[in-house]
C-alpha cells in the first residue's frame, strides 16, 4: 500500500501572519487523525480542484488533537502524530498546511468567528470541500449549513463529500482505533489504505530476546500519544537507514518474565546482525500472528517464537515482500 509522492515541497504555517491571502484557494479543515480513505477522498478533491482552477490547495488542522484538550478521557491514543500527518499530506500533493495550536481558549471561538478570522480574512477561499458530518467551532456548532450561509455572504462554494464506505461500512477514525484495539490489523489497514505504522528510536533493553536466540530492537515511540495495536505478535516491515527489512513485532507486557505491566514494542529482524542503538526506525504492521501469551518456561516460549518466525515467513511469501530493499 505505497503512498505516492505527488509533491516534494509543502508550505507549513503555524501563524496567520505567515500566510499570504489568496482568494483562489481550495481548502478543507479537520483533525484528519489517521488520514484514512475517507480523509483522502476529501484531500484528493481539494488538490484536484485547486489544480483545475490554477489555484492553491490548503488544509487546516489542529495540534494537539482537540479531544486531548477537551475530553476527560486523557488516556485516548491517536492514529497519527503531527510529523506523520505532515509527511502523508505532503505525499498526497497538498501545497499548504496551517497547524493551529488547539487550546481551551481557541475552543471558545464561535464557528463563524473562527472561519472569518482564519479563512475569510487571512487565507482567502474559492471553495471548501468538507466531510458530510463535519462540525467545528465552539460546541461543534458549525456545520455544512453554517458554511453554506457564509458561502453566500462571502462568495465561496461549499462541496460536501459523502461517507467513504467499504463493504457497506463507513470509514472513520473511531472504527480504525477499535480495529487496532482488537488486533484486526487487516481491517485497520483496509480503512487506512496503507499499513498502520509507528516510528521511534531504538533503545537499550534487557537483552532477554538475545538470550533466547531472538535478539530484538526495543523501540521508544516518538510520541507517547501514538496508538499501538492489541498486545500480540505481528508480521512487520522494519525501516532503518533507508532500507526495509522484515521482522516480527511484539507489543506486550512480557508476562512470562515480568509483572510490571509496562507495554514494550520490540522487533525481531530477520537475517539481521547490526548495532542500531540510538537509530530512528519506522515499523509498518502487516498482519497479526497471535495474541500475547504467558508461558510456563523460557523453553516453551522459544518453541512458540520459532513457530511465530515461520508464520511470519509465510505471510511475507504470500505478500511477495522482499527480505531487504533499498528505499529512495
Amino acid at each position: 500500500m505505497p503512498i505516492v509522492n505527488r509533491l516534494k515541497v509543502m508550505n507549513i504555517y503555524r501563524d496567520l501572519s505567515e500566510i499570504r491571502k489568496n482568494k483562489n484557494t481550495v481548502l478543507s479543515l479537520g483533525t484528519f487523525d489517521g488520514i484514512h480513505l475517507g480523509h483522502r477522498e476529501i484531500i484528493n478533491q481539494v488538490v484536484e480542484k485547486a489544480s483545475s482552477i490554477n489555484g492553491r490547495s490548503f488544509l487546516i488542522t489542529f495540534y494537539p488533537h482537540p479531544r486531548k484538550i477537551l475530553s476527560k478521557d486523557f488516556d485516548i491514543k491517536f492514529l497519527t502524530t503531527i510529523d506523520e500527518k505532515i509527511s502523508i499530506l505532503q505525499s498526497l500533493g497538498v501545497q499548504n498546511l496551517l497547524i493551529i495550536n488547539f487550546t481551551k481558549e481557541f475552543s471558545q471561538l464561535r464557528a463563524d468567528e473562527f472561519f472569518k478570522k482564519y479563512v475569510i480574512d487571512s487565507i482567502g477561499i474559492s471553495e471548501i470541500i468538507i466531510g458530510y458530518d463535519h462540525h467545528f467551532g465552539k460546541g461543534r456548532s458549525g456545520d455544512i449549513e453554517t458554511l453554506k450561509q457564509m458561502g453566500n455572504d462571502f462568495d465561496f462554494k461549499v462541496t460536501k463529500i459523502n461517507a467513504f464506505k467499504i463493504d457497506g461500512e463507513s470509514v472513520n477514525s473511531s472504527k480504525i482505533r477499535n480495529a487496532l484495539s482488537s488486533g484486526d490489523i487487516r481491517l485497520a489497514n483496509s480503512y487506512l489504505g496503507r499499513f498502520y505504522s509507528f516510528s521511534g528510536k531504538v533503545v537499550l533493553g534487557d537483552k532477554r530476546g538475545r538470550e533466547l536466540g531472538f535478539p530484538t530492537a526495543n523501540i521508544k515511540l516518538d510520541d507517547t500519544d501514538k496508538m499501538l495495536p492489541e498486545l500480540g505478535i505481528y508480521a512487520v516491515e522494519f525501516f532503518i537507514d533507508k532500507k526495509r527489512y522484515l521482522g516480527l513485532l511484539s507489543v506486550g507486557k512480557r508476562p512470562t518474565f515480568y509483572n510490571s505491566g509496562v507495554i514494550v514494542p520490540e522487533v525481531y529482524i530477520y537475517d539481521f546482525n547490526q548495532d542500531i542503538y540510538g537509530k530512528d526506525v519506522t515499523v509498518n504492521i502487516i498482519e497479526m500472528i497471535r495474541r500475547e501469551e504467558k508461558f510456563n518456561s523460557a523453553d516453551e516460549l522459544i518453541v512458540q517464537m520459532k513457530k511465530d518466525k515461520d508464520s511470519g515467513i509465510e505471510i511475507f511469501k504470500k505478500g511477495k515482500i522482499k527480505v531487504a530493499e533499498e528505499i529512495n
